[in-house]
């Protein structure tokens, strides 16, 4: 009579380890980029968002406020668009919103209040920035907008 054993030897339990591991390093590398973009399409549509506020806030008041240079979204004076609750700007340039925490960059053609042109941008995860204008523009940039629109 043979002495047969079940079960499974010790370099076969190691080749299955092995290959759940290879498995499992591929399928985390795929999480990473997928979150990556992800955060690139929340940041695009949060852009959007701003762009539809924007207009909102322009046929209310007939300017776009006030924001002198390329600044913080939330830092303008108190009275222009950075800072509105009735057209909804404010909530979306909160720096909590978006991924990283770090909030987008506005820029209006005026320091006075009248400002007839504005533009914003974000950084996304491959280092470029995405800006959206007045002009109805959306689209990819090499740096933080600085313009009134987008270049």
């Amino acid at each position: 009579m043979k002495n047969l054993k079940k079960g499974f030897t010790l370099i076969e339990l190691l080749v299955v380890i092995a290959i759940i591991g290879i498995l499992a390093a591929i399928v985390l590398a795929s999480l990473g980029t997928a979150r990556s973009k992800g955060n690139d399409a929340k940041i695009k549509e949060q852009l959007g968002s701003i762009r539809n506020a924007a207009e909102v806030y322009y046929s209310t008041n007939n300017n776009y406020g006030a924001i002198s240079s390329a600044t913080d979204c939330t830092t303008a004076a108190a009275g222009n668009m950075g800072n509105d609750t009735s057209s909804g700007f404010k909530p979306l340039v909160t720096a909590a919103n978006w991924p990283g925490s770090v909030n987008a960059t506005c820029v209006t053609n005026a320091g006075a209040a009248a400002a007839t042109a504005y533009s914003a941008s974000h950084v996304l995860s491959d280092g470029t920035y995405w800006c959206v204008d007045s002009t109805g523009a959306s689209k990819a940039e090499t740096a933080a907008t600085s313009a009134s629109v987008c270049s």
